[in-house]
């Protein structure tokens, strides 16, 4: 460390003998060498000059002495190992003042974030992010990281993300994610802080938001509040472009222009965090969000046939008003040193309003039109959705027995109330055209209810059997009446039998599993292997008639993990799982449903499960003396019989549909990443390249004639970041992605295109109290056909200064250049698609901030 602001100049981790090699620049003067184990004691010392190469020896470090309860420990190491969890210490990390933990995450070693905000460690996903144990708000974390100043954290610990029961009997994590916990600094553990934001500009567009935070011990209270009409349809309030990230080069929607559509959203949410009594831990989340969302498309469909295509092109225009209320709880408490229990419920109410205009016309090969459709719908509904899982951990006096019991259940009630009002007209073949005034309500329900026993007993120290049921119920039904307009009283009062319809589904599932375990040295095994037994009840009442179909499956199923880590910067992982899924009542009742006046469907009562094998596997490495980052994954997915579409096409064009069974499908990925950085006095350089492959075989019927269809894709990418000190950031990447298809037996033998996608950040924080900031992206999208455009430039720019220690009045320009456009081509099996919808255009905004905070600080 250096002596003078004790920044970290290098770190590594020693091999398990305890030898190390530590690099460092030549010349360091006064450096301190500090180096920490768990359960030892830190030791620490000077190094006057370095100039040469030097060999430390053996240096022996002391244990804890356990009876000396009063002796306080303080350890400053930048990075220690403990058991599975990689632990930082924050303030080992220089940061600007008022940096949040965004901030602090991108100079830890082995994270990356990316465009958007998806965030890796040495490779892996972070799946959930945690404050002091807890979600905040959002288990991914978003709110946290881009709302928490950096100051508050003391330690960022990375870990293998495991489940409940997983952390709880010791197990080894059979995810190939990590999961992230920020423990806040006791000494800055009571106080508060928050900030206000609000701005308007151009062509009526506005932000506002609020984020208050309350600390004290346990205790934690915070609120947030947002209203935009900028597309910000969650909550975010980047450093640079506050919510402006609803429709700025944000990754996936980049290709397209950002989000379709214009959203107006208004958010409140509270999350409350305590201990009321010893052993107790309760984190309580609600959040209310109002949207409307007015989306105007155009589509060009070609539909592949054996012989010949059809092309289809609509238009449409929608829009929605919803209202959202989510409330969910965790309760957690701990009985006894051996017993723990766990509840969380949570419901979830929404009621919706939807106004949408449709209209399509659909061609042949030789260019005659065969059909048209409009229609006007109008759409009113109500859900009501209740979950809740109850968890029962029992720790035996013997080491490594263990019983674990669960119960979840989710219990929703959907109701809608439409109107419809659509005329479709066959220009060819014999269908009758297709005029429907209707008033259609319709109640789904949904019950399901999962229960789990699990036993495990020690064989050896370290290996163990698991014995485990786990018991499905699940009911769904669905009621739908269909009434026509009666011309002369212009009521809906005529009853139409052949669009009302009657359905149910019961299922009744049990599956015993027996499971090994074991970790030898560096391997941690487990192999589990078990038979589904299952009982499928499907009914339906339609034109006065009745059908009913029972179905029993007995399907074995198991999963092989293992993990081998090779060092502590290097793991290698192994999955392999034989799963299924059952065909659904709609899949399997050979009853017609008429919804679409284009579509017919009935279901097939021959159909087959789909059963298939899944393999994934990876290896990952971090150096932490050379700052290198690289992983490998492969995962491949095969099915013994797959559950796929069958469409046949008539002379009007209208499809009729079923399912059937195809077998020899499969799909294949190949993914690998590697990252580099590299630290030079104040300048820092980042570099990132990664390789996505898929290879995939699809099959499927029309016309009564299987189709094949392989699909490649390759998408590259590589960015680069160039950091000087605290003054300027800049960040370009680029991407590209080619996609392919190779059709067997349709009218069309092959198609591709290919997508270019470059971005360009550029922060400047120079001169003091300026922020300057550029978001500059160039998209392309080849053989996009018709009106639609192919390119595009979307450039978002802001300039702010800092008026005092806690105001920031901020100017900034959405879509500078005006060019914002959302046209996208989506290749699928059986058809290519390209589509546009309205987004964002060039608006200009000014705001408002106000940050504030009141920490008191232990000085003890």
């Amino acid at each position: 460390m250096n002596s003078k602001d004790s920044s970290v100049e290098a770190y590594t981790i020693s091999d398990k003998n305890g030898l190390f090699k530590l690099e460092t620049k030549s010349g360091l003067q006064n450096g301190i060498l500090k180096i920490s184990a768990e359960d030892y004691l830190e030791f620490s010392d000077t190094i006057e000059k370095l100039t040469h190469n030097i060999d430390l020896g053996v240096i022996r470090l002391m244990k804890y002495d356990v009876e000396l309860d009063e002796v306080i420990i303080k350890n400053e190491a930048p990075i220690r190992i403990k058991k599975d969890t990689i632990e930082f210490n924050a303030s080992s990390f220089k940061l600007r003042p008022d940096a949040n933990v965004e901030a602090l995450l991108k100079e830890l070693p082995g994270v990356t974030i990316d465009a958007e905000q998806k965030i890796t460690v040495n490779g892996k996903k972070v799946s959930q992010i945690l404050v002091n144990g807890k979600p905040f708000f959002d288990a991914d974390g978003k709110i946290a990281i881009q709302n928490l100043p950096a100051e508050l954290i003391k330690k960022v610990q990375v870990s293998d993300a495991k489940t409940k029961e997983q952390e709880f009997t010791k197990q080894a994590s059979t995810s190939n994610n990590v999961s992230i916990n920020l423990t806040i600094d006791k000494k800055k553990n009571k106080g508060f802080f928050g900030k206000l934001l609000g701005g308007y500009g151009s062509s009526e567009r506005y932000e506002s938001s609020a984020f208050l935070s309350y600390f004290k011990d346990k205790r934690r209270i915070s609120f947030l509040a947002s209203s935009n009409n900028i597309n910000a349809s969650g909550f975010s309030m980047n450093e640079v472009f506050d919510s402006m990230g609803g429709g700025r080069n944000d990754g996936l929607s980049a290709a397209s222009g950002g989000r379709g559509g214009i959203t107006k959203s208004n958010l409140i949410g509270l999350s409350y965090s305590d201990e009321w009594f010893k052993e107790e831990s309760t984190d309580l989340n609600y959040y209310f969000k109002n949207s409307n969302t007015d989306n105007t498309n155009r589509t060009s469909e070609l539909t592949l046939l054996p012989t010949g295509s059809l092309l289809s092109k609509s238009a449409s225009k929608s829009n929605q008003d919803s209202d959202r209320h989510n409330v969910n709880l965790n309760f957690e408490y701990k009985l006894s040193p051996s017993i723990r229990v766990f509840f969380g419920p949570a419901i979830e109410t929404r009621k919706a309003i939807s106004a949408n205009t449709f209209d399509r016309k659909t061609w042949d090969e030789n260019n005659q039109l065969i059909n048209s459709s409009n229609s006007f719908n109008t759409t009113e509904s109500t859900n009501t959705d209740f979950r809740n899982n109850l968890r029962f951990f029992l720790n035996a006096k013997k080491e490594g027995r263990y019983f674990t019991a669960s119960f979840e259940n989710d219990n929703s009630r959907n109701d809608l109330d439409s109107r419809v009002n659509s005329l479709t007209i066959f220009a060819q073949g014999t269908s009758p055209d297709d005029l429907r005034n209707q008033h259609v309500t319709q109640k789904n329900n949904r019950d399901k209810y999962t229960g789990r026993l699990e036993y495990f007993e020690p064989v050896t120290n370290l290996s163990r059997l698991n014995f485990s049921v786990i018991t499905n119920y699940e009911k769904t039904s669905d009621d739908k009446k269909t009434f026509d307009r009666n011309d002369q009283d212009m009521e809906y009062d005529v009853f139409n039998e052949s669009l009302s319809n009657f359905n149910s589904f019961n299922s009744f599932e049990v599956n015993p599993k027996i499971g090994f375990s074991t970790s030898i040295n560096k391997l941690d095994l487990s192999a589990s292997t078990g038979t589904s037994v299952i009982r499928n009840e499907n009914h339906a009442f339609y034109l006065k008639e009745t059908t009913d179909l029972n179905k029993n499956y007995f399907i074995p199923n198991g999963t092989i993990s293992a993990n081998y880590s090779i060092s502590q910067s290097q793991s290698l992982l192994m999955m392999y799982e034989r799963k299924f899924t059952v065909p659904t009542g709609n899949q399997v009742l050979a009853v017609a449903n008429l919804d679409n006046p284009l579509v017919v469907v009935t279901g097939n009562p021959n159909l087959k499960p789909s059963t298939f094998h899944f393999l994934q596997t990876g290896f990952s490495s971090y150096n932490f003396q050379s700052g290198a980052n690289y992983f490998i994954h492969f995962s491949t997915t095969y099915f013994d019989s797959q559950i796929v579409g069958s469409s046949a096409y008539n002379s009007s064009g209208k499809q009729i549909s079923s399912f059937d069974n195809v077998e020899g499908t499969y799909d294949m990925l190949l993914a690998g990443e590697w990252s580099k950085t590299i630290k030079k006095d104040v300048n820092t350089f980042a570099l990132r390249f990664s390789m996505y492959a898929n290879y995939n075989l699809n099959k499927g019927f029309t016309n009564n004639e299987l189709y094949e269809a392989k699909a490649f894709r390759l998408n590259p990418g590589f960015g680069f970041t160039y950091e000087y000190g605290e003054l300027l950031n800049i960040q370009p990447y680029y991407n590209f992605t080619y996609n392919d298809i190779r059709y067997n037996n349709t009218s069309l033998s092959s198609t591709s295109n290919t997508t270019h996608n470059f971005n360009i950040q550029m922060t400047s924080f120079w001169p003091k109290s300026w922020v300057f900031g550029n978001d500059f992206g160039y998209n392309y999208n080849s053989n996009i056909s018709g009106p639609y455009k192919k390119d595009f430039y979307l450039w978002n720019t802001s300039i702010s200064y800092k008026l005092a220690k806690q105001f920031t009045c901020k100017v900034k320009v959405y879509d500078l250049l005006n060019q914002n456009q959302s046209a996208s081509r989506m290749i699928t099996s059986t058809a290519v698609i390209d589509s546009e919808t309205n987004v964002l255009k060039r608006y200009v905004m000014f705001t408002l901030l106000y940050k504030f905070k009141n920490f008191e600080t232990d000085k003890g």
